[in-house]
């Protein structure tokens, strides 16, 4: 699997997060305090978790998304990490007055995060540039469902010019919501899948959501890989790499990148979700969140020594 010929652009929608991660042997019960054995301040959210794995492939990511006012510090250190993944921002949105978002993450001895957010609740009347301006030499849009009632518009515009539109879906969505027919691609997380579809198995809740929207509909399972259905409807699975989890941290978020530079490189759908799953594998074997996402040779090797 040899890097393409043209380097696919992608744009990603997203709010932007601060975080702060502690490493702890448990997550403490209520009431209760845990000494963490390790501190790291970092700069998280899904769209930009997924940009830096788009990033680390070669491929070219723009961040989109609003920040809180200019004059913070929060949002001076996320520009300057992600000049440092040489991550496009010039799309990102200063909102005056407004706070970015910050996290408190911990994350315990198995490698399961735990996560507090504050997100001003400002943030969504953000106007986003013009879709001439943002759909310029685009190859994909990955949007997080999070910020449908502000991007929304835009997705639908994105597949009226044919540009793949892939939505990282972590929350329960109405059955209604526009971002379901205006995404090609619909991703969920196991739990909000069952939520939004109102089932408690994955595979009658993929085809449950068929009924709704024409896109590709798919879950993922942490460990136990993916759950996807193919062009008639049926069933498919792409396991998980098997491999020592120490974070978890951005796994999901790097799955939905490197997905969509799959998608823009032209691989089929299982060998997309394959490339993810050893991504998102190999980003889970070490601390740092979404900067311990993997280059593309890593991957590459990982999918040579794992045959499907």
């Amino acid at each position: 699997m040899s890097s393409p010929k043209k380097v696919p652009h992608i744009l990603c929608i997203g709010i932007p997060v601060r975080d702060g991660t502690f490493r702890v042997e448990h997550v403490p019960e209520r009431g209760f305090k845990e000494n963490a054995s390790h501190f790291e301040e970092i700069c998280g959210g899904n769209a930009l978790n997924a940009a830096i794995g788009i990033a680390r492939l070669g491929a070219r990511a723009s961040l989109c998304g609003p920040l809180g006012d200019a004059s913070e510090m929060a949002s001076r250190f996320i520009f300057d990490k992600l000049a440092e993944e040489r991550i496009d921002t010039s799309h990102l949105v200063h909102m005056a007055g407004l706070v970015t978002p910050i996290s408190a993450i911990m994350i315990d001895a198995s490698g399961e995060r735990t996560i507090v957010t504050f997100r001003d609740p400002g943030l969504w009347k953000v106007q986003l540039p013009p879709a001439d301006v943002l759909l310029r030499d685009c190859d994909a849009i990955l949007v997080e469902s999070r910020c449908a009632s502000f991007s929304t518009e835009l997705c639908a515009e994105a597949l009226r010019r044919k540009i793949p539109v892939v939505v990282d879906i972590d929350r329960q969505m109405s059955r209604s919501e526009g971002m379901l027919t205006a995404a090609s691609h619909l991703v969920f997380s196991s739990e909000q899948l069952q939520e939004t579809a109102g089932v408690t198995d994955d595979g009658e809740a993929l085809k449950k959501m068929a009924k709704l929207t024409p896109a590709f509909l798919a879950a993922t399972r942490g460990p136990r890989g993916t759950i996807w259905l193919d062009e008639q409807g049926n069933l498919k699975e792409t396991p998980a790499f098997p491999v020592h989890t120490v974070d978890t941290l951005g796994a999901g978020d790097v799955f939905h990148g490197v997905f969509t530079v799959g998608l823009t490189e032209g691989m089929t759908l299982p060998d997309a979700l394959r490339f993810a799953s050893a991504a998102a594998a190999l980003k889970c074997t070490r601390f740092g969140g979404p900067f311990a996402a993997p280059g593309r040779p890593e991957v590459e090797d990982l999918l040579r020594r794992s045959p499907a």
